[in-house]
């Protein structure tokens, strides 16, 4: 039975769009969650994530396409965060705390003026693949093919500045326009992931792939297709078990993420 659903569920183009959408979104997350992850810029992603919300609040008060002023916004807020921290002799968490309560508060007062739009923003929280369109697959398949270009190109330097940023400085390597560009893809990223599994949940969607790869893998290479096929299997089965099961999608990939994550965290206390 479950298997002529599933046959009958792939037959749907909106049910293709959301598989090959959510293998897209599940690389792009894999594959820049393995850097958040060692940059240890995971609350960075969690600050972007409560960021989202207060943009799409502004979004909506803007006459442009909600998915544009989202990306537009989210971007400008992402270099604006990077720039405070920069700026500040604060540290990094205490700026992101600020900008985390000041995103939440202004987001729910923008939220109180926009009484016929509640519903669209209630999606955006919880995410919904299942409405991704062909626009956004195509735009998903430009930006990955622009981060894995930019990360075959810079490998080296990517690697240096992760691991001894110090010595990546002493070395010549421009560390801010890495910084900032790196800031650009994950804002870009987090942009065209929030439709698929919302803004609650976005940021784990980043981290768990990859958090788990950093369990069973101690040399780069290996963690970082570890990671980015966690993220793209994850997105295969999360969608088979929202789609047979009518469960909501975003949080069935999130499930299976964390159901991989505990597996990793049993099979790196075997081996020690």
């Amino acid at each position: 039975m479950i298997n002529s659903d599933w046959i009958e569920l792939l037959s749907l183009p909106f049910m293709q769009r959301a598989i090959i959408g959510g293998v897209l979104l599940g690389t792009l997350g894999g594959l820049l969650g393995s850097f958040v992850v060692l940059r240890q810029l995971s609350m960075y992603g969690n600050a972007l994530g409560h960021v989202a919300f207060l943009a799409v609040v502004i979004g909506a008060f803007i006459p442009l396409p909600s998915n544009l002023s989202l990306t537009v916004l989210l971007v400008f807020f992402g270099l604006g965060v990077i720039y405070l921290i920069d700026k500040t002799n604060l540290g990094s968490d205490t700026i992101l705390g600020v900008i985390v309560a000041g995103s939440v508060a202004l987001g729910t007062i923008g939220f109180s003026f926009l009484e016929g739009y509640r519903r669209n923003l209630l999606s955006v929280l919880f995410g919904d693949i299942l409405a991704i369109s062909n626009l956004d697959i195509i735009l998903l398949v430009l930006l990955l093919a622009v981060t894995i270009f930019s990360f075959v190109v810079t490998l080296p330097q990517q690697i240096l500045l992760t691991f001894s940023p110090d010595l990546a400085q002493l070395k010549g390597i421009p560390i801010q326009l890495y910084r900032y560009s790196f800031i650009v893809l994950l804002s870009l990223t987090l942009a065209l992931s929030i439709r698929a599994v919302g803004i609650l949940l976005v940021n784990a969607f980043l981290v768990i792939p990859a958090a788990t790869a950093r369990l069973v893998c101690q040399q780069f290479i290996p963690f970082l297709g570890l990671a980015t096929a966690i993220g793209a299997v994850s997105g295969i089965l999360g969608m088979m078990i929202s789609g047979i099961w009518d469960l909501p999608s975003g949080p069935s990939i999130v499930l299976v993420q964390l159901v991989v994550f505990l597996v990793g965290v049993g099979l790196s206390r075997s081996s020690h």
